[in-house]
């Protein structure tokens, strides 16, 4: 049998096996090793260059500003040293300027945010904070006045008016008792004639009362959450038509209420 003969007999008894898709990519597969060696080579060549501060709060902030953990378990400064080194021969040493820059503009923009600034209030604006001022600053007057007065009292003096007010008290007896809301009563406030009592519950609703006999005269609904305290007017029940403003009630929510006497 002649050499060509050789060769398909071969072929048809599998001994020679000859395929153009069956191969082995061999000079790819160490040019892959080849290159993620050099990379590594190359960013252990980098860290080496990079300078890292010594001081570990500072490592921790470039950490914290390039989004890496803080601290990792077992970790000591020295490795979260190193780790921050790593971290920037991957990324660029430009990064950490960069992030810190982006901190900064961001702080600057924060404390011009919070900068005082004044613009120029109304008419009306400055009449309510006038009449606020000659209506406060006279009391307030009055009250340090007193404060003065009783700081020369000697401390006996006070100690006998006071036992004298606690006797007088142990004298009082409970005229009438109401249950006033399903919650707790937050304020309570006499009418200026004694003929009425407002009260404010953490139900929200202000309800007046009659005064000797406790009997429900009204209930007031127009807060939704806590209402902290309900006060007459001065002159309301005396003076004032039923149709005026009698009361003011105020919430947790910040919301006031004003209130008058028509049923």
């Amino acid at each position: 049998m002649s050499d060509d003969d050789d060769v398909p007999a071969g072929i048809k008894a599998g001994n020679i096996n000859i395929s153009s898709g069956e191969y082995l990519e061999m000079e790819e597969r160490v040019s892959e090793h080849q290159n993620d060696a050099l990379a590594a080579f190359e960013r252990r060549r980098r860290a080496r260059q990079i300078t890292v501060s010594t001081d570990d709060s500072e490592v921790k902030a470039g950490l914290r500003a390039l989004g890496e953990p803080i601290v990792l378990f077992g970790e000591g400064p020295a490795d979260r040293r190193e780790r921050l080194r790593g971290v920037l021969s991957v990324v660029g040493p430009d990064a950490l300027k960069k992030s810190r820059r982006e901190e900064e503009r961001g702080k600057k923009s924060q404390d011009e945010c919070q900068q005082t600034w004044y613009h120029e209030g109304s008419a009306s604006l400055k009449d309510a904070r006038l009449w606020l001022a000659k209506y406060s600053l006279p009391r307030a007057m009055r009250r340090l006045e007193e404060a003065r007065v009783q700081k020369d009292v000697a401390e006996a003096t006070r100690a006998i008016k006071q036992q004298e007010q606690q006797k007088s008290l142990r004298n009082l007896n409970n005229f009438c008792s109401q249950i006033g809301d399903d919650r707790p009563i937050s304020f309570c406030h006499f009418s200026p004639d004694s003929k009425m009592l407002a009260t404010a519950s953490w139900s929200g609703l202000c309800k007046l009362w009659s005064v000797p006999d406790c009997s429900l005269l009204r209930t007031l609904r127009g807060h939704n959450t806590n209402v902290g305290a309900i006060v007459f007017r001065p002159q309301a029940g005396v003076s004032l038509d039923q149709s005026d403003v009698s009361l003011a009630s105020c919430a947790g929510d910040g919301s006031v209420k004003l209130w008058n006497l028509e049923r």
